[in-house]
C-alpha cells in the first residue's frame, strides 16, 4: 500500500511535471526537480540579512547572483520564509536573484519605532514591499506569493504595475473588498475561516499572545489546510520560531479584524483602499495556481477570478496539494515563476 508520504511525493512531482508541460516552447527552461513534499531538500537559508526599509527593519533571505533578474517570494499566515526554502535554490540555479522577506510581525523583521501603529491592512503590507524594493535598489521584480503573500503581490501589481515584471499568485485574485467581506459565505466556507472569527474576540487575541496556545493553534491550521502534506515536527518548529516576534500577535489580529471591518486602518491608506475596493484588474503577465486540497481554493478552476487578469495569463491546478503551495510543491511553484517571467 502506498503510504501518505509517498503519495504526497508522487502528487508533488506530478504537479511539477504538469507545469513544465504547460510551458510549451519554454520547456527548455524547466526548473530542476526537487523533493516536493515532506521535510524537503533544504532546511534552512544560508543567512538572514537585515535592511531598513520604510517603517521597518526587514529580515530577509537572499540567494542567487547579485545581478540576476529579481524574484521576491512572499509568505502567508501561519508561515514564514521557510515556505520557500526549496523554491529559492531552484530559482537561484536558473540565475535569479531571490529575495524572501519576513513580513512585518514575523521573524527578524521589526518596526523601527515603538510608536508606529502595528498596521496589517492589505495596502500597508503592499507598500512595505515597495519600501523594501526601494531600499534594495530593485526597480522591477517578479512577485510570487501565497495567502498573505498572494494578496500583497496582487496589490503591488495593481497599484504599482511598473514595479512588477510578472506575477505568480496562488488562489488567484485576493484583493480584499471590505464591503464584500461583510456578506456571509456558505457555511462550509465559513467553517474554514474559523480562526478569523476567533481573532475577532478577546479570547483569540489572548491565545495569540500566549506562546503555547499560539503554537498549538498554528499547528492545527497547518494540519487542517494541508491534509496531504506529510511534514515532520522539525519542519513546523523551524517556521514557528518566526512567530515569537514581539509584534506577531498584534499584526495577525489586526490583519483579520481589519478584513472584517472590526479594526480601523490608517487614514494615509484610504486612497489606496478606495482604489482596491473597486476590484481593479491586473495587467502584468500572470500565472495563477490553485491547490486542489486547499480548503480555501475557489471552485471552478480559476473561472471565478479570470476576468481580473487582463495581461498574458496561464492558470494551473496542482492535484493533491494543500495551502502551503511553495513548500508542498516547490518544483511546480518555481516553474510557475520561470514561466510567468517568460509570458
Amino acid at each position: 500500500m502506498i503510504n501518505r508520504r509517498s503519495f504526497g511525493k508522487a502528487l508533488g512531482v506530478g504537479a511539477g511535471a504538469a507545469a513544465v508541460g504547460l510551458a510549451g516552447p519554454r520547456s527548455a527552461a524547466a526548473v530542476p526537480a526537487a523533493t516536493p513534499t515532506g521535510t524537503g531538500t533544504h532546511t534552512a537559508f544560508p543567512r538572514i540579512k537585515q535592511i531598513k526599509a520604510g517603517v521597518l527593519d526587514v529580515g530577509y533571505a537572499e540567494l542567487g547572483p547579485a545581478h540576476g533578474p529579481v524574484v521576491i517570494c512572499l509568505h502567508g499566515w501561519p508561515y514564514d520564509i521557510h515556505s520557500y526554502v526549496d523554491v529559492a535554490p531552484l530559482l537561484a540555479e536558473r540565475g535569479y536573484r531571490v529575495i524572501v522577506p519576513y513580513l512585518h510581525g514575523h521573524g527578524t523583521t521589526r518596526f523601527l519605532s515603538d510608536r508606529t501603529f502595528r498596521n496589517a491592512q492589505q495596502s500597508a503590507i503592499a507598500m512595505d514591499v515597495i519600501a523594501l524594493m526601494d531600499a534594495l535598489k530593485i526597480y522591477r521584480a517578479v512577485l510570487a506569493g501565497f495567502d498573505w503573500g498572494s494578496r500583497t503581490a496582487d496589490i503591488v501589481a495593481v497599484l504599482r504595475p511598473e514595479r512588477c515584471k510578472a506575477l505568480v499568485s496562488v488562489s488567484g485574485y485576493l484583493v480584499t473588498s471590505l464591503e464584500a467581506n461583510l456578506r456571509p459565505l456558505a457555511p462550509k466556507a465559513e467553517l474554514a475561516w474559523w480562526y478569523q472569527y476567533y481573532f475577532a474576540t478577546e479570547r483569540g487575541r489572548l491565545a495569540m499572545e500566549d506562546k503555547t496556545l499560539r503554537h498549538d493553534l498554528t499547528r492545527l491550521v497547518w494540519d487542517t489546510v494541508s491534509p496531504t502534506w506529510d511534514f515532520d515536527d522539525a519542519t513546523f518548529e523551524r517556521t514557528a520560531a518566526a512567530f515569537d516576534n514581539p509584534d506577531y500577535a498584534a499584526v495577525v489580529v489586526h490583519n483579520y479584524r481589519w478584513r472584517l471591518s472590526l479594526a480601523d486602518g490608517e487614514r494615509r491608506y484610504d486612497g489606496l483602499e478606495k482604489l482596491l475596493a473597486a476590484r481593479p484588474t491586473i495587467g502584468v503577465p500572470t500565472v495563477t495556481l490553485d491547490a486542489e486540497r486547499d480548503p480555501f481554493t475557489a471552485p471552478g478552476g480559476g473561472t471565478s477570478y479570470r476576468d481580473r487578469f487582463t495581461g498574458p495569463y496561464e492558470h494551473r491546478t496542482l492535484p493533491g496539494i494543500g495551502h502551503n503551495v511553495p513548500q508542498e510543491a516547490p518544483t511546480a511553484f518555481a516553474q510557475a515563476v520561470v514561466d510567468a517571467d517568460r509570458l
